[in-house]
């Protein structure tokens, strides 16, 4: 029965697609704007073609993008057993969520869980339900702190040999997308767009893929979940091309200012991790808070001057 419903639930969101969602837009007074999630976050490609282009499209706004995504971390607390190979159960955002808040006060969120909620597992009513409470618990916080939020659905998960799973995601997604009727929650819907491109491509070319390994996306994965993020936000222009670097390449310093973005997002992401702690081993330690702000102030000036300039450095 729960499998019947599962199938019914997905086969009628990409047979009856949900309404084109209104566009959020990020005020001006928000500087600090700070990203949450699992490990497709933390290799935080789509979080640097967000912020390239919006520093291409917006160079007068005093941005400040903040990546804390944490491999292996979950909304819902939840972790399989002998998760990693019993090293350590999943990292729960909870668990830092108030330290990460405290210390960065940002003053816009996007947070984008789902994938590793389901724990890989077939459909189970209990971890629907704390995956439910888990965004519920997150919704409530930023309420509180009067932070706007914004939630991105999972990425697609597409493993032939796991099925069950995929369905799985496709209800969490649904569900997300959902809660912008029911209440009123910002949402942007990465997963249905993926999943859509997929099935096309796939079409005339049965083995093409977005990922490798059915979890993580490859970089035109990461482009297509950045791309709905961007229109999400109201964006439109250059976002037709379906690969980054035609988009980049086709802005004016796009394929200059990737670079220096990338290399700014990977020094502050393990500087702001270390900084604010978590329970996950095995990640490659930040620098000393101070000294990631000097360099980070470096890059940011040689940003500066490339968009003002057109000169690199």
């Amino acid at each position: 029965m729960i499998a019947r419903a599962i199938v019914c639930f997905a086969c009628y969101f990409l047979t009856f697609p949900l309404p084109a969602q209104s566009s959020y837009s990020i005020p001006n007074d928000s500087k600090k704007i700070l990203f949450l999630g699992n490990s497709i976050s933390y290799a935080g490609h789509y979080l640097t073609y967000v912020e390239t282009y919006l520093r291409l499209m917006h160079p007068e706004r005093n941005w400040e993008f903040i990546n804390l995504g944490l491999p292996s971390e979950t909304v819902s607390g939840l972790s399989e057993e002998g998760h990693a190979s019993g090293r350590f159960p999943r990292p729960d955002l909870h668990e830092r969520l108030d330290r990460v808040l405290k210390a960065v006060e940002p003053d816009f969120i996007f947070s984008c869980y789902g994938m590793n909620d389901g724990i890989y597992l077939p459909f189970d009513e209990s971890r629907f339900s704390a995956y439910k409470k888990g965004q519920g618990k997150l919704q409530q916080k930023a309420d509180a702190l009067g932070i706007p939020l914004v939630h991105l659905t999972p990425p697609v998960y597409d493993r032939a040999q796991d099925p069950a799973y995929a369905a799985v995601l496709s209800v969490y997604a649904s569900w997300m997308v959902s809660q912008r009727y029911t209440q009123d929650w910002k949402v942007i819907d990465l997963y249905w767009p993926m999943r859509k491109f997929l099935e096309d491509r796939r079409e005339s070319n049965p083995a093409f893929a977005l990922t490798t390994d059915g979890i993580h996306p490859g970089e035109q994965g990461h482009w297509l979940m950045a791309r709905s993020l961007l229109k999400g936000i109201g964006e439109s222009q250059h976002l037709e091309a379906d690969l980054h670097k035609e988009v980049f390449d086709s802005i004016p310093l796009g394929a200059e200012l990737l670079p220096l973005v990338r290399e700014k997002q990977e020094l502050t992401r393990d500087a702001w991790l270390t900084f604010t702690g978590h329970e996950r081993p095995g990640l490659r330690e930040g620098l000393p808070m101070d000294q990631a702000l000097s360099k980070k102030d470096e890059l940011m000036q040689a940003i500066s001057t490339l968009l003002s300039t057109g000169k690199i450095r």
